[in-house]
C-alpha cells in the first residue's frame, strides 16, 4: 500500500531552523489551523460555542488567547484562526463546523499558511527591516496584519518572540526575506 510523506512549507522532510547571533527562525510544521467567521449576527452565539469547544474565549480586536494547547488569534472582523497541534487534531475544522452548525463560516487553513517563530535579542531589529509594525512595542499576544517583502502576513506577538504567518505559496520567499534581514542585522 502506498502512503503518502507530507512534506514542510519549504519542501523538506524535516522543519528548518536557521540559527544566528542573537537571533533563530524556527519552520513551525505539525499544526493545524481552521479559520472561524461570524456570520451575521451571530458574533455572540459563536463567542458562547467557541468557549464550550476550545475552553477559550475568542479574542478581542489584534489580541489572541492561549490555552494550554490551543490558541486562537484575531484575523479580521468578527474573525479568528484557531491553532492547535496537528496531531490528533487531524478533523480540526469539521469539529469546529459541528460545534458552531450554520452561525459560522469555518475553513481548513492548515495547508493554506507556513509559519517562521523568531526568537532573539534582535528579533525587533530583524522585523523592523521586514515591515511597518512596531514589533519593538507589540503586547504579548498582540496580532497584527502586515506586509512582509510584499506578502500578507500575520505578526503573533509569543512570550519568547513572534511567530510570522504568510502564504504557504510563498513560504520560500517569506524565508528568503527573513533571512536576508537575519544577516543584515546579525
Amino acid at each position: 500500500m502506498l502512503k503518502l510523506k507530507s512534506i514542510t512549507p519549504l519542501g523538506a522532510d524535516e522543519a528548518r531552523v536557521d540559527r544566528f547571533t542573537g537571533l533563530t527562525i524556527t519552520e513551525v510544521t505539525e499544526r493545524a489551523l481552521v479559520s472561524l467567521t461570524a456570520r451575521n449576527d451571530q458574533a455572540d452565539a459563536i463567542r458562547d460555542k467557541a468557549r464550550g469547544l476550545l475552553g477559550i474565549d475568542l479574542p478581542d480586536i489584534g489580541d489572541s488567547a492561549m490555552g494550554n494547547i490551543r490558541s486562537v488569534f484575531w484575523i479580521g472582523p468578527e474573525s479568528w484562526m484557531i491553532d492547535m497541534p496537528y496531531s490528533g487534531n487531524e478533523y480540526l475544522a469539521r469539529q469546529v463546523k459541528q460545534a458552531m452548525g450554520d452561525s459560522a463560516s469555518v475553513v481548513e487553513q492548515t495547508d493554506g499558511w507556513c509559519r517562521f517563530d523568531l526568537e532573539g535579542a534582535t528579533m525587533n531589529s530583524v522585523l523592523e527591516r521586514l515591515c511597518n509594525a512596531d514589533s519593538a512595542n507589540l503586547a504579548e499576544r498582540a496580532v497584527t496584519r502586515t506586509q512582509i517583502h510584499h506578502l500578507g502576513c500575520f505578526l503573533w506577538r509569543q512570550k519568547d518572540g513572534f511567530a510570522v504567518f504568510g502564504p504557504r505559496s510563498s513560504a520560500a520567499s517569506l524565508h528568503h526575506a527573513l533571512l536576508q534581514a537575519a544577516q543584515s542585522v546579525c
